[in-house]
Order: C-alpha cells, then structure tokens, then sequence
C-alpha cells in the first residue's frame, strides 16, 4: 500500500487494491514457502531415520516426524496469520478518511502495533525467550515498508 501510495498518493481506491493484492499474494507466498519447509523437513528426518542418525534437537526421529508431519496444515496456519497482520493496516487504511499522509502514518503505525503484537505472540506460542521477538519483527517490517516506499518514490508517476 505505501509503495502505490508513494507512486500514486491521491489514488486511495488503488492504495487500498494494492493492500488487499499484497495480504493475498502474501497470504500464498507464505503457505507456499511453509508447505515446501515441512516437506524438505520431512525429507531429511527421513534420510536421518535410513541412516540412523539423530533426530535434530535431541526429539527421537518419530517425535520430530509428528512435529512437521503437516504440511498442509502448518501451510494453512501461516497464510492465516500473514493475512491476520496484514489485514490489520489495510483496514487502518480502509477507514481512514482523509490526507495521504495520514494514510501513512495510520498504516505504518498500525503495521508496527501488529508486528510487536505477532512478534510476542509468536514467542510465546512456540516457548522461545522472547522480549526481542517483537522489536525484531517491527524493525523488519520497518525496513520492508521503507524500501516499498523508497523504490516506488524513484518511480513515482501520476500517468500509471
């Protein structure tokens, strides 16, 4: 969205479509990249297991087996909650009537509430240390939504 934005500030309808085109390619990337995870996951515990070598982080070869047994569904969960963060600022977006700066600014921060809150989240849920979780997350997609916007300011155009 800030990247059509910086191209085409007075377009919220295309601001907003590129939002809702982001949260689905996003959405699928992320389901595509997790299912071939598991799958190259469960290759290897199963060239471990024809081997005899040991399962990783010490589980026995069937528990790590049972751990990423689920492509499918470890897919389905990460597009869910790709398009949970990002529909959180598209929505921002959605009912923010007014200036194009605005936008920006309810978008970016609405973005940064949603990464700390999935950073933390996400630490918790999988028992890891977290505190830095958070902050890691925001920066990222601080630095994600800079270089959007940046590269699409060197281009910007009103007749696209």
């Amino acid at each position: 969205m800030l990247g059509i934005g910086a191209a085409r500030p007075a377009d919220a309808r295309a601001v907003l479509l590129s939002g809702l085109a982001g949260l689905v390619a996003g959405a699928c990337s992320m389901a595509i990249g997790e299912y071939v995870s598991v799958h190259v996951q469960l290759a290897d515990l199963e060239r471990r297991r024809r081997r005899g070598g040991p399962a990783p982080a010490g589980l026995g070869l069937h528990a790590a087996a049972a751990a990423v047994s689920r492509p499918g569904q470890a897919a389905a969960a990460s597009a869910l909650s790709f398009a949970a963060g990002a529909a959180l600022p598209l929505l921002a977006a959605w009912f923010v009537a007014g200036a194009y700066r605005v936008r920006v600014v309810v978008v970016v921060a609405t973005a940064s509430l949603a990464l700390a809150a999935f950073g933390a989240a996400g630490t918790r849920l999988g028992r890891a240390p977290g505190g830095r979780a958070g902050l890691r997350a925001v920066v990222g997609g601080l630095l994600a939504m800079a270089a959007t916007y940046g590269v699409m300011k060197l281009f910007r155009t009103h007749g696209v």
